[in-house]
């Protein structure tokens, strides 16, 4: 029946297909990036505080023999990569966000070969059309490398802020016991676990090659990017303008800290059943095909060859994502 259809059913069911898989991504973005109005009202207040505290004027870069950016050595490679990869400026604050020596050139190229493998697997080994498979690559091999990338920055920062309200405390003990604020961020570097303690030692690094106290935690917050350790920031910022009981303050920052975390680890015990739920919801279509394909192969094997099978599994996977989305946003609070 699919073989004797006209072109114009077949087109009509791919666009039908085609958009009802873009009207699935658009809800799976909403659902996994979107924020209430007040995380984002709070995200803009702070960042005009920021501006406030950040030093005026446009500073210079000195001309050095280092290179100010991340290049492959091959100028043929690093012009395509800068004419192909959108927004640079953002990976590059992405790769960081990892903690990994990642460069834009080798992500771009690994990203590549990704895409080039998925194609040449999805055509060769499993018949599927060039129509087909460039598709399934680029989609694969793009979405891949960024989630992994996300994954481990978001994972660097959770491992950050378990720490941070620890290493504030132990700033508070040595402004109390009269050190400078330099020398207590060195010594937060020296006993403070990582991540926290490079970041840190990384701020004490830049401050002995002549760099601000300010401009080197700013520089941190780019990689960090959390409000709680830009209020660290602007209350250093301010206390070395006006003066004031910096260990007072950041002591009730260390509390808030606590305080929200055990809140959160309430939540997550709260919400635990409608995550077991999603898991179990989600895992029982592909339980079931397992169990289909060992009791008759051959039944749902159907699903596999005959092109409409593959637009139904599309189908289907987009639908499961959306609802695993849905719920994950459900559960999902802000402190």
């Amino acid at each position: 029946m699919f073989e004797t259809a006209g072109s114009g059913d077949l087109i009509t069911m791919m666009l039908v297909v085609g958009g009802a898989t873009l009207l699935i991504s658009l809800l799976l973005v909403f659902a996994f990036t979107g924020g209430d109005n007040h995380s984002r009202e709070s995200s803009r207040r702070l960042a005009e505080i920021a501006q406030g505290q950040k030093p005026m004027g446009k500073t210079k870069a000195r001309s050095s023999a280092r290179r100010t950016e991340d290049t492959s050595g091959f100028k043929i490679l690093d012009s395509m990569i800068r004419t192909l990869v959108p927004k640079p400026d953002q990976l590059k604050v992405r790769l960081e966000k990892t903690g990994l020596n990642i460069p834009i050139p080798r992500y771009a190229t690994l990203t590549g070969v990704l895409v080039l493998s998925i194609i040449l697997a999805s055509h060769y080994l499993y018949d599927m059309s060039m129509f087909l498979a460039i598709p399934v690559g680029l989609a694969s091999g793009l979405f891949l490398p960024h989630f992994i990338v996300g994954y481990l920055g978001k994972r660097r920062i959770n491992k950050f802020m378990k720490t941070f309200p620890e290493a504030i405390e132990l700033l508070c003990r040595g402004l109390r016991a009269g050190l400078p604020i330099s020398e207590a961020i060195v010594t937060v570097g020296n006993d403070a676990p990582d991540p926290v303690g490079k970041e840190f030692r990384g701020v004490a690094d830049a401050m002995r090659v002549g760099q601000s106290l300010e401009s080197g935690l700013w520089n941190v917050a780019r990689r960090i990017d959390l409000p709680d350790f830009k209020f660290l920031i602007i209350a250093i910022s301010i206390q070395r303008e006006t003066g004031g009981n910096l260990a007072e303050t950041l002591s009730g920052l260390a509390n808030t800290l606590r305080k929200r975390r055990q809140i959160k680890l309430k939540i997550k015990a709260m919400s635990s059943e409608a995550r077991a739920s999603a898991w179990i919801i989600g895992s029982l279509p592909f339980i079931m095909f397992g169990l289909l394909w060992l009791a008759n192969e051959g039944y749902v094997g159907t699903l596999l060859t005959d092109p409409r099978g593959m637009y139904l599994i599309g189908a289907g996977l987009g639908m499961i994502g959306s609802g695993v989305g849905v719920m994950a946003k459900m559960v999902r609070f802000e402190i």
